[in-house]
């Protein structure tokens, strides 16, 4: 599902700007902290991809910046405007038309204006015009997906937070949303922070990947590195083939 909301944690950050996290500190009650001092900027209109082994908490990361999450100490700055999150499966609303589901963050949002020329552009930017009046039921699992990012996408996000988003896709609707999801930050400029379990992924995608490391022996878990990806863009899937990327995939390998 996609889920949106204006800023409210500790904003300031003027739409446009990035995200930025000051000596965080969060955990869960009665046990260790997962964070403690985790700082982190995250530049405007960047994709920053997070990867790491299961429990290191990077999606604890994505809700902290969501808005969702409140750290204990420290602060957690955002973007002015919207916020969207979509998670690793759509979600949709079955009895909703895919244009139903798309229109839904506007309705929450009490939006003004001409909402059916908004819906109706987020649905052709993710090729699904001609798919408005179908019900979810209908959709393949790389549609149902488009039409999540078209919900997320309708609101006009400055910060758009995914959390693996493509996991559960074939190897081919994979590789067709990964050009729909460049598309749209061409046209957006959305700040981005993805969490993906796939290195290369993560390095076709961003413009820099940070290794997480999860928390061990009472010890917080930390970004274990922070690589950037100077590969040029407009990027496609043939660069999986350019050795530059190779060297990046297997560099991050080490640092898990």
């Amino acid at each position: 599902m996609a889920w949106r909301q204006r800023s409210t944690v500790a904003d300031g950050l003027p739409a446009g700007r990035g995200v930025r996290f000051e000596a965080v500190r969060f955990g869960w009650p009665g046990e260790p902290p997962l964070f403690d001092e985790l700082s982190l900027s995250v530049e405007p209109g960047a994709i920053v991809a997070l990867v790491g082994a299961s429990g290191c908490g990077k999606s604890t990361l994505l809700r902290l910046a969501a808005g969702l999450l409140t750290p204990i100490l420290g602060r957690v700055e955002a973007p002015d405007g919207e916020r969207a999150f979509v998670f690793q499966r759509p979600t949709l609303l079955p009895w909703r038309t895919v244009a139903a589901n798309v229109r839904l963050p506007l309705e929450l949002g009490e939006a003004e204006g001409d909402t059916d020329a908004a819906v109706a552009s987020a649905l052709a930017k993710v090729g699904l015009s001609g798919d408005a009046d179908k019900l979810p039921r209908a959709l393949s699992g790389g549609m149902q997906m488009r039409a999540s990012l078209a919900r997320a996408l309708v609101t006009r996000p400055s910060l758009m937070l995914l959390d693996e988003p493509f996991g559960a896709l074939d190897a081919l609707t994979r590789r067709s949303l990964h050009a729909v999801f460049l598309d749209l930050w061409r046209q957006e400029r959305f700040t981005a922070l993805l969490v993906t379990h796939d290195i290369d992924e993560a390095v076709l995608l961003a413009d820099r990947v940070l290794v997480m490391r999860s928390a061990t022996d009472g010890a917080p878990a930390l970004i274990g590195g922070d690589q950037p990806v100077r590969l040029p863009r407009p990027r496609s899937r043939e660069l999986l083939h350019d050795p530059a990327l190779g060297a990046l995939s297997r560099s991050l390998e080490a640092m898990l």
